[in-house]
């Protein structure tokens, strides 16, 4: 039996990786948006919600299916595996199911919310666990 303590990953910690792969994002993101949209996309206020099908594609599609499929396949986004951390099941510390990491996203809307209170959840957690975390029966740990 493992009496070592779980390594669970801290709020500063998911701040700075989740900052690393909004950066990626953007890079990936910006310049296909201005490409198809133009520079006005930017700082056009009588833009709707979506400009339009790749608006949507690019900024919420396929942020969210690549989140879910880097957790699938490396159980971390690049921001994740920067600091040396995964996504795992809560109960046995392994992978968790495509189940969990597709409820772990749509659970951190919910955790954004209210006033972002279920992602500073993670600061005052024993296990450091948002509400998204919660909900899903993951935890973020050290991976090595």
């Amino acid at each position: 039996m493992n009496d070592q303590p779980v390594p669970y990953v801290g709020f500063w910690a998911r701040v700075g990786a989740a900052f690393i792969d909004t950066i990626l994002m953007i890079i990936i993101v910006w310049p296909l948006l201005t490409w198809i949209y133009g520079s006005n996309y930017w700082v056009d206020p009588e833009r709707d919600m979506i400009a339009g099908p790749a608006d949507f594609l690019l900024n919420w599609l396929l942020p969210a299916i690549a989140v879910i499929v880097f957790w699938v396949y490396r159980q971390a986004t690049p921001g994740k595996m920067a600091i040396g951390a995964k996504v795992v099941d809560a109960k046995t510390l392994g992978p968790a199911s495509t189940g969990q990491l597709i409820g772990r996203y749509l659970g951190d809307y919910v955790s954004t919310i209210p006033l972002f209170i279920g992602l500073i959840w993670v600061g005052i957690d024993a296990k450091k666990q948002g509400f998204h975390d919660k909900l899903a029966g993951t935890v973020v740990i050290r991976s090595r």
